[in-house]
């Protein structure tokens, strides 16, 4: 009888962890051609604003703004804008001589969504064509605007850009860095290289501007790049990746700021998905492939979970029949060749090797997270940056 139910449980986790495997290793390999087309020289210079929400990021706001505003743009078609959330006057004025504009939260319980609807209904009379949204930390090349609207002269009204790592300091820096990676290959390059939208990231973003002025109340969570994922998806907008424009983000440096993160993620995406699942079968129906693509994304597990479910039942299984086993060891193989194809070279150094003992912990980390994600999508958590 036990026999019977460890058998049955084994056959469900298979399952699900085979779906999982399977749509990595497909999109994986799709992304193993490097080179994109590229988008022609925009014959049109629009107007852009950038926008750039920051809460309590005094320590690394303004070198961002003194790196973004050497675009290779006119100077007249695009607004920085910065919406100050609990940050100092002498940050505010010091923003203000580089040519930013500050807008001063005026909102309670701080979130990005907020920010976001603030900035809008205080810039909503402007006639801008873009809007860009970056992190308080983010740095780009001078080429990123004028790359921005060249896809949006294209056609692209939603874009995302290449967000790469600033730092790799410290272990937990270099597993994020690497995580974000395989994002990047698995759910942006592989996606588009067959006409499926990409993920967005929650920086480094482009929209039309008249299309997020109309939407941007409907974002009311943590996680806001999903809740604008569906309402382009449904839309029928497809999602741009731009794999040769580069955001240098500023990866998590401990291990606490790291659960933290990875927890309100996996937080948001279980929200999202739980709203929007319901539209699955009229999305397949609809054959809206990119909103389906979507949906079946959200329901799997996150990769790290993934992996310690697979290694687990491989070695466990071992020691109750051998050839219950073989499947795992499969199922395995394929993963970690999935996220071989997916991280780039330049990260496969002596640094990631030394890490490789931190994966069973944050194989608990995560599925720790799974158990405790109630209430966490409501509430704004801040990932500190700008330092160890």
């Amino acid at each position: 009888m036990i026999l019977t139910i460890l058998r049955v449980l084994e056959v469900f986790f298979f399952i699900i962890t085979s779906f999982s495997v399977g749509y990595l290793f497909f999109y994986a390999v799709l992304s193993m051609k490097e080179n994109m087309p590229r988008h022609k020289e925009a014959k049109k210079k629009n107007k852009i604003l950038v926008l750039f929400p920051a809460y309590n990021e005094d320590k690394i706001i303004i070198n961002s703004i003194e790196e973004f505003i050497k675009q290779d743009y006119p100077r007249e078609l695009f607004d920085v804008v910065i919406v100050s959330d609990n940050m100092k006057d002498e940050t505010d004025n010091k923003i203000i001589e580089l040519g930013g504009e500050i807008l001063k939260a005026n909102y309670d319980n701080s979130s990005k969504a907020k920010a976001l609807k603030f900035a809008i209904n205080q810039k909503k009379d402007i006639d801008y064509d873009i809007i860009v949204i970056l992190d308080a930390d983010n740095i780009v090349e001078p080429n990123f605007l004028n790359e921005i609207n060249n896809a949006y002269y294209a056609g692209s009204k939603a874009i995302q850009a290449h967000r790469v790592a600033k730092n790799r300091d410290t272990e937990m820096a270099i597993l994020d860095a690497v995580s974000e990676e395989i994002n990047n290959s698995i759910f942006r390059r592989g996606h588009v290289r067959i006409g499926i939208s990409s993920a967005l990231i929650g920086s480094g973003m482009a929209f039309d501007y008249k299309w997020f002025k109309e939407n941007v109340h409907h974002l009311n969570t943590a996680g806001e790049d999903k809740e604008l994922e569906v309402l382009l998806l449904k839309q029928g907008i497809y999602i741009d990746f731009l794999n040769w424009v580069f955001v240098y983000d500023e990866k998590t440096r401990n291990q606490s700021t790291f659960a933290k993160q990875r927890r309100r993620w996996i937080a948001a995406q279980f929200s999202v998905l739980k709203s929007s699942i319901k539209d699955l079968p009229k999305a397949i129906w609809e054959k809206n492939w990119d909103y389906a693509d979507k949906l079946i994304q959200w329901m799997m597990l996150p990769r790290i979970v993934v992996m310690g479910f697979a290694f687990c039942f491989a070695v466990g299984l071992l020691f109750i029949d051998w050839v219950w086993a073989i499947k795992w060891w499969i199922i395995l193989i394929i993963l970690m060749y999935s996220f071989a194809i997916a991280i780039p070279d330049f990260l496969v150094d002596k640094k990631l090797k030394k890490t490789f003992h931190k994966l069973p912990l944050i194989f608990v980390i995560m599925v720790f997270n799974i158990m405790r994600i109630k209430g966490v999508n409501k509430k704004y958590i801040h990932t500190k940056k700008g330092g160890k």
